[in-house]
């Protein structure tokens, strides 16, 4: 079992860019607001900050091209849509996509130690 997916890469990857991004975020062991005996789960109650954590690790370290984190930066740290990030790239919207696509598919692979294979996903899902 892998402990990130794509979904939850995608989701905290702002973070890398915006610290205070990290405070709009729902630790999903938490207990609800309006819950005021909830209790934590002590083992867990740290995890989103160790996913943080992984995350901007994981944005330091992966195999990524240049392109590749350029798209990234674009989209997940200045929340550009994809024909502005790709025009300032030079490239078609479709490329950003497929560009930002691989890159968070690399992270997640990267963070899971496995060795990142295009496709693989798409693949697994229509199995």
């Amino acid at each position: 079992m892998t402990a990130y997916d794509r979904r939850l890469v995608e989701h905290l990857l702002p973070a890398v860019w915006d610290q205070e991004a990290a405070y709009g975020i729902r630790n999903p062991t938490a207990p609800d607001a309006d819950m005021p005996k909830g209790t934590v789960d002590p083992k867990a109650a740290g995890i989103l900050f160790a996913h943080l954590a992984d995350i901007r690790r994981g944005w330091a370290t992966a195999p990524l091209t240049p392109a590749e984190r350029q798209a990234l930066v674009l989209r997940y740290g200045a929340d550009l849509p994809d024909d502005e990030a790709a025009a300032l790239q030079g490239v078609t919207g479709r490329a950003v996509r497929y560009r930002c696509e691989r890159g968070v598919g690399k992270i997640t692979s990267h963070l899971n130690g496995l060795e990142y294979i295009d496709g693989y996903e798409e693949l697994n899902s229509a199995a």
